[in-house]
Order: C-alpha cells, then structure tokens, then sequence
C-alpha cells in the first residue's frame, strides 16, 4: 500500500478512483445469491471469483454436479451461489450451490402459490401418509398427501410414480420452508362442472344401483351409471356392527343404494344400503328389560363384546356382567365370535337405541348360594388363593368363589404382618364367616375369631379400675406388659410411668416383676386397653390426701411428692 501512499501522481489518482468505483458498485451481503466467474476447475474443486471479495471463493466439484445433474463448466463461465460468509476463522469465503438453488427454487413456488398457478413434478418416492414429489424446474422437493393424489381412492398409485404432470400449490411453510401439493385439485378444476350437471340429476331418497367400487376403514366407494362415485359410511351399511366394509362386499359387486345426503359445495353424495330396511330397534317392544333371551356374539372387544339379539339389534356386554366369580375379565378369554350365549337385558335407551345386556345375571349369584348355606358365624374349610402384603384371599372351591382375609383377623396376640408370614399359597385354613355382602360380591373372613376373645377378660373393667399386670421387656418408649391370666401385650408408655418426670425411666423394671397399673382408656369395639401407673399414683395420692394418712406400701411405685402433700394440708389445718 506504499506504493500508492503519494496520491499527487495522476496515475495513482486514476486509480484510486477506478478503487471507489469498483466497490461501490458491488455490495456483497452474506445471506443473499451472488454470480461469480469460474476461474479454475479442479478434481475436487470450482473456484469463482466474485466481484466485491477480496479473495476467491471454492466450491466442491460434487456439489455443482449434484445441482446441475453433472452439467459440464468451463472456466469464464458464471455459476449462481449462496454467500454463507465472507470470511470464516481461516479467512476464506464459504459459499453454497445447492443452497441457492433451493433459496430461487422457494421464490419460483411462492409465486405460483400466490398467482394460484399450477407447477410441474413428479413422484419420486412414497412416505408416510402420502409421497414425495421433486418440482421439475427447481428439483425442489415436496409433500403430497394421500388423500391429494386422486379425486377417487386408487389400491395402487406406482403407474403415477417419475411421470411429468401438474400439481397445485396448497400450503407453504415459510418458517419451515416446506410446501404441500395437490394432484387432486388439478384433476377435480376439470372435472368440476362436468360433476356438476352430473350430481343434479340425483334427488335426496332416489333408489339407485351401484358397483363396489372400493373400500377404506370408514366406508365403502360405489361408482353409480359409471359417471359418478358415491360413499357408504360404515355406520350406514348395517343395523349389525361390522368392523371393515370387506366383511361384507366384494369388489365388482352390485348393490341398490338409498341417497341420503347431496352436498353440492363439496360434490359429493351420501348414500344408505340400511335405511332400505327397517331398523330392527322397532321391535324392541318384543323385548323386556329383566328376562333372559339368548343371544349371538358378533364382536369382541377390550372393554366387552357386542351381541344380536335378532339380526340388526345390537346389544352390549360389558365386561362386568361376564362373570360373578372373575374380577377385570379379558373378555376374549371367555366369549367367541358367534357363540350364543344366554342373557339378561339389563337396560333399554329408546333415544340412543341402545341396550345393555347381562351374562352373569343368567346364572344364580354364587355369593347368594353361599350365603344360604354359610351364613354370617358359619365355619368353614377353603384354600389360600393369594396372599399379599396385609390381606389373604382364601378360595371356596364349591362355589368357587374368594373370600377376604385382614392380617389383622389372624390372632388376637400377635402382630398381622409377622403372622401372614406362617401361610403360603395353597394351605388349607379354616376360617369363621364375619360379613357376606351379596350385591358387592364380598365376603369376609376371620380366623382369630374361632378363638375366644381374651379380651374379654375386661368385660366388667372400667376407666380407674386397677389391674395387675408381669413385665415382659422394657424398651425407651416404656414398658411392654400382660395383664395376669392372659397373653394379651400392652404398652406402657414412658410419660405414663411415674407423676415426676424424674421418675419416668423404664430401667426401674425389669422383666418378670409384677406391677399395678390403672385403667387409662378402654374400648370393646377398637379391642383398645392404655395402662397407666401414673394415674394409679395419682388415684392413691388423691385418696391418702383425703384420708390424710400416712405414706402408702407398695413396690416400685414412687410417692415422692405425696409428703409435700400432707405437709401443706397440716399448715392449712
């Protein structure tokens, strides 16, 4: 730059404007399309020379063959490309040739979608829900979706696939720079008054005749007079439920057809094969909620299965009224397509023409037959079915039939969960009847119950009545105790030991002694017992206090301040 630092010179001043001149001129912007001149091709790369940088641009080789499907290049010849960056970290200019193809590609679609114009492409490829079509001129590729690639269903669209034909334009992602195409749209434009004149020659209620033509999940095509195709929704091809068309047509097949519906916006006709016979739901009155008919299972699902009373008339039977004895039925283990089974109706909807019906209650509620042969206290032998964490299920086989076991109704004495441990499954126990609940389809068991109660050893115990009871071990939460004469476990616990909290250690017994306690709560009903040596001490004090006597016998019970007591009630004196 020293050389042209002295601008005096006329040269130089020449120049320096020719410089000026030049760049501005040419403004270079990353992000837009740019022509530059071929100035060497390589085996591996086209470099081009673009007017404002200030160093050559490369591009690989495989790129522009891609772009150009293998055009040939010569070097002066001009080739478009994407400025991605003037300069990047080792200072050279990034460029891309498919990028602008795809960027002028963008613009051409965006014009024939704004001017409604038809463009030119072809299927390459299918996809999921419809296929892939490359626009011609800028090999811009596109979405169809199936139900846009004919005005008719077609089984088979692969004559369709690399020929040249015209697609409109129906959406444009801007944002994502994704368009959707219609074949559809172009056929239907020519067909559109021609279908027109067609269609009103057909009136809602006609009779006609027509061919399957054509079947999908939700209906059946007919062509009618080979000029027009209408539908048969699936709803309205029977009073029976059938789950595909293919059920019940065959391809070719010619079949008389009820209008039902014309829509001329969207030149379409609706048509019935049902309404061409009566519905079967107008013979309900032949039918009594509470009897038992025999019916035809024609469907089976997850949540039932679907039956005929009489062909057309539908009933449901939901997996709940199977079986008496089974809990979350799967019905396909129990019922098959076309087996008759007996029922009871259970439900009749005149205004949704629907009804419920009922397997179970053909057959008597074992629970009921149970119930008249074990009533409640009866005992019986059955065989443990299950086990879990708090409960056991113990299974009557006469009736076959569970029966509900809580841990708790094991033994009066020891702890639910220890005792579930000592059963596993397919023991025999003997158990007592406690609840039968018909209608809930519930029974419960008891096994402590075959036992005398030892609770009952407190039957004419009240609050403030004193016990005696043995000291089986003591713990820091208090002592654990049985009253005399029975095996029944208490705990004392450690603020209900002594008045002074001083007093209130569990260390000041040991197992085996014998200590008296009072009766602090009680309960039948809970089976509850609270023992306490505190309110005994305090009972005891209240009535030496009152007979002002002197200190009371007795061991480990602590009277420290029941002197404080006398000595105050003597100066009140």
């Amino acid at each position: 730059m020293e050389i042209y630092k002295d601008i005096s010179n006329s040269q130089n001043k020449e120049f320096e404007k020719l410089l000026i001149d030049n760049f501005s001129k040419t403004k270079v912007e990353e992000g837009k399309i740019l022509s530059g001149k071929i100035t060497k091709i390589t085996d591996k790369h086209v470099y081009l020379l673009i007017h404002g940088m200030k160093s050559e641009a490369m591009i690989d080789i495989s790129e522009v063959k891609s772009v150009y499907n293998n055009k040939e290049f010569k070097e002066n010849d001009n080739l478009e490309v994407f400025l991605e960056k003037i300069e990047d970290k080792n200072g050279e200019v990034i460029v891309s040739a498919s990028r602008a193809q795809k960027i002028k590609g963008w613009y051409i679609l965006e014009k024939a979608f704004e001017s409604n114009e038809n463009i030119k492409g072809k299927i390459i490829s299918k996809c999921k829900g419809g296929v892939i079509v490359e626009h011609l001129d800028t090999k811009s590729l596109m979405f169809c979706p199936g139900s846009q690639i004919d005005s008719k269903p077609l089984k088979s669209f692969d004559h369709l696939y690399g020929v040249e034909q015209d697609f409109k334009i129906i959406k444009l992602d801007k944002f994502r720079g994704n368009a959707c195409v219609s074949r559809r749209e172009v056929i239907s434009s020519f067909k559109k008054e021609d279908k027109a004149k067609i269609i009103d020659k057909y009136s809602i209620n006609q009779i006609i005749s027509g061919v399957v033509k054509g079947y999908s999940s939700f209906g059946c095509f007919f062509e009618v007079n080979n000029e027009i195709d209408v539908l048969v929704h699936l709803q309205e091809i029977s009073y029976s439920r059938i789950n595909h068309p293919d059920e019940i047509f065959t391809i070719g097949e010619t079949h008389q057809l009820k209008i039902i519906g014309i829509d001329k916006e969207k030149m379409q006709i609706s048509c019935s094969i049902k309404a061409l016979t009566p519905d079967p739901f107008e013979n309900i009155s032949n039918y009594e909620i509470g009897k038992s008919y025999k019916a035809k299972v024609i469907k089976v699902v997850d949540y039932g299965a679907f039956c005929e009373l009489q062909p057309g008339l539908t009933c449901l039977l939901h997996s709940s009224e199977i079986s008496w004895t089974k809990k979350n039925v799967i019905p396909s283990k129990f019922l098959n397509i076309n087996d008759e089974i007996e029922c009871v109706i259970t439900d009749i909807d005149l205004e949704k023409k629907r009804i419920a019906i009922s397997h179970k209650l053909s057959k008597e509620n074992p629970y009921s037959s149970f119930e008249k042969k074990y009533p409640v206290d009866s005992i019986l032998t059955g065989k443990i079915s299950n086990i879990k964490d708090y409960s056991i299920y113990v299974n009557v086989d006469e009736f076959n039939i569970d029966g509900f076991l809580h841990v708790n109704d094991l033994s009066y004495t020891s702890k639910g969960e220890d005792e579930v441990k000592k059963y596993k499954k397919g023991d025999e126990i003997k158990v007592k009847v406690l609840e039968i609940k018909s209608s809930e389809q519930k029974i419960k068991f008891g096994v402590k119950q075959l036992q005398e109660d030892p609770f009952n050893i407190f039957k004419d115990k009240k609050i403030k009545d004193i016990i005696t009871v043995k000291v089986k071990s003591t713990s820091p939460k208090g002592i654990l105790v049985t009253p005399e004469g029975s095996e029944i476990e208490f705990l004392i616990k450690k603020n209900q030991i002594a008045i002074n909290p001083e007093d209130c250690r569990s260390n000041r017994f040991v197992k085996g002694d014998r200590i008296d306690a009072a009766i602090s709560e009680i309960s039948f009903e809970k089976k509850k017992l609270n023992l306490s040596i505190k309110l005994l001490e305090e009972i005891q004090n209240k009535e030496a206090v009152s007979k002002f006597s002197s200190p009371l016998s007795g061991k480990n019970l602590p009277f420290s301040s029941l002197s404080e007591k006398l000595d105050k009630k003597k100066e009140d004196k």
